[in-house]
């Protein structure tokens, strides 16, 4: 409606300025202008009719813009060809066009406030203008005939020029004074009481012209009860703005006060948070951080700068620095807070302190940590008590047997037997009681390494010395070489490297095949290698990962008690292929000083 209107206005405003064209003349006194304001009313009413015209029903929007401001323009050029003769009506049309001109223009003020219009106070001024014009003219009716108040322009173009500021201002009703934010403010009642603002002098003059022409009074009593009555309710209007803007104050400090109760809540709600909180506005500034903040980071100062923090809209375990240079685990957030535009105007991050929960977490980990070590002993433990079991079912049994086979033959038949065989027969007894007791003997030296309770007692040590003298009680190491130089030592516990060569020579014997050859050298890294090497098929290969375990089928304990203690006196054992073939068993220790 407001645009319709103005558009009408628009079409007056041309029309009229066209009528009067004709009519005013060049010579005449200031009461005839010339035809300069007369024509400049025509591309003026013309610019305001394009700027109401919808883009469906006209010209595109950028051409219809420009053609407006050009009409404009011309208005403004026109009007100030008149400005020698005529300057009032030059003035009132040069403000209009050029309202007209920049009427969607707007300059930028403070954040949060609307922007200034630049074609308001340019219509303030003709509209201004144009009512000095028109409202003298107004009490014409009331002065005798040739006797009426003279004027600074004719009625028709002091009209001509309000119907333009109206339209201009009805064009944009979104913008200018026809915009408020406040629907209680002092600007709606001036924009509510504006009709009555121009109404007043309007029925002053009616009034006055009335007591004229009926005889009630006399022309100055006339004016003066019009101008009394304009007066009049003009003070009405001011006490009614007084009014308003009393009321307009009275709601401003209850919305202050209400607000800063508002706030005063939020900062006792935010300070007894348990969670740590940190608000940010959009540059990441620290606006302001609660008392659990203070107390989780150690800072008691004010706070300028934040702290490392996720990106926003994530979260998760975080280390939140602290004052004294440690850090602290929390489970961090960092929300965006949303203009109405939907871009983030501010951001909060919370963090909640879960330095205990991660002490439980640890401490269940350990728990977890320590089950599994302790499952795998009871695995290891289980393994070797059925590898044990399997041995003993295996190795012992068969020399328990065979002592306990002789022996009923012994005692059955002890008069029957002849000497020799008796002989024999106690021999075999002996022989395996022997064996039962080396593998008691190995079983309890397994128990003792497998407690870690051997320990070496490491000295220089003779390899040869040794090897000749373990060779000497070995069964059917008679005829093993030995090649080693008197000068070769080693530090180990002797009791231990002599355990040593008996297992690896009863291996040799048991498993390989003669010749057995038994060596030893310095190497140049300063330790000695002692090398046990027999002749025959070696060790298979899928045997060769559990060579040196506890329980190899056929093998007993022997290399397992080897490795462990060589590896008691710092030393390693290893296993090569001989060429041509054969096994090697090599025994790498420390050599003694010279």
């Amino acid at each position: 409606m407001s645009r319709l209107i103005a558009g009408c206005a628009g079409v007056t405003v041309t029309v009229l300025g066209a009528l009067n064209t004709r009519t005013s003349d060049l010579s005449a006194p200031p009461e005839g202008l010339s035809p300069a304001p007369a024509l400049a009313l025509i591309p003026a009413g013309l610019a305001l009719l394009l700027h109401v015209t919808p883009p469906a029903g006209g010209l595109p929007g950028r051409l219809r813009t420009g053609a407006a401001a050009a009409f404009a323009l011309a208005a403004v050029v026109l009007g100030a060809t008149a400005a020698d003769r005529h300057p009032a009506a030059a003035l009132a049309t040069v403000l209009s066009g050029l309202a007209l001109a920049c009427l969607d223009v707007r300059l930028p003020r403070r954040a949060g406030a609307a922007p200034v219009r630049i074609a308001d106070p340019l219509l303030l001024g003709a509209a201004t203008i144009a009512l000095v014009a028109l409202v003298p003219r107004l009490f014409a009716a009331s002065f005798p005939s040739g006797q009426g108040p003279a004027g600074v322009m004719p009625l028709w173009l002091a009209g001509g020029l309000l119907a333009l500021t109206a339209g201009a201002i009805l064009a944009r009703p979104e913008a200018g004074p026809l915009r408020t934010l406040d629907r209680s403010g002092p600007r709606t009642a001036v924009r509510r009481l504006a009709p009555a603002l121009v109404a007043a002098p309007l029925i002053a003059a009616l009034v006055s012209a009335f007591a004229v022409r009926t005889g009630l009074s006399r022309p100055a009593a006339a004016v003066s009860t019009g101008a009394i009555l304009a007066a009049l309710a003009l003070l009405a209007l001011l006490a009614f703005l007084v009014r308003t803007l009393d009321r307009a104050d009275r709601r401003q400090r209850r919305l202050v006060a209400e607000l800063r109760d508002r706030q005063d809540f939020a900062d006792t709600l935010l300070q007894s948070m348990n969670e740590a909180v940190m608000v940010l506005d959009a540059n990441y500034h620290v606006i302001d951080v609660n008392r659990r903040w203070r107390e989780l980071t150690g800072q008691q100062d004010d706070v300028r700068e934040p702290p490392p923090l996720p990106p926003p809209g994530s979260g998760g375990d975080w280390l939140l620095p602290r004052a004294d240079g440690t850090a602290v685990p929390v489970l961090a957030t960092m929300a965006a807070i949303p203009d109405a535009a939907g871009a983030p105007r501010g951001y909060v991050a919370t963090c909640v302190d879960i330095a205990e929960r991660k002490e439980a977490e640890e401490a269940l980990s350990e728990h977890a940590a320590e089950l599994e070590r302790g499952n795998a002993e009871l695995a290891a433990a289980l393994a070797f008590k059925n590898d044990l079991t399997s041995m003993l079912t295996h190795d012992v049994a068969q020399p328990i047997s065979s002592i306990a086979s002789l022996a009923e033959l012994l005692c059955a038949d002890w008069s029957d037997l002849p000497d020799d065989i008796r002989l024999e027969l106690a021999t075999k007894i002996d022989k395996n009681t022997r064996r039962l007791v080396k593998m008691m003997n190995d079983l309890q030296l397994l128990f003792r390494l497998d407690t870690g309770a051997v320990t070496a007692r490491r000295v220089p040590v003779p390899l040869l010395e040794v090897v000749r003298a373990t060779s000497a009680e070995t069964p059917g190491a008679g005829e093993v070489e030995v090649a080693i130089d008197e000068n070769v030592s080693a530090l180990a516990d002797r009791g231990h490297l002599a355990v040593v060569v008996a297992n690896l020579l009863k291996n040799a014997i048991t498993h390989g095949a003669a010749p057995i050859r038994v060596s030893a050298e310095r190497q140049p890294d300063g330790t000695v290698l002692l090398c046990v090497q027999d002749s025959g098929a070696g060790i298979p290969q899928d045997v060769l990962p559990s060579l040196f375990g506890r329980f190899i089928r056929g093998s007993g304990l022997g290399l397992f008690i080897v490795r462990h203690l060589v590896e008691a006196n710092g030393g390693s054992v290893r296993y090569e292929h001989a060429v041509p073939r054969g096994a090697r068993l090599l025994i790498t220790l420390e050599a003694a000083p010279r």
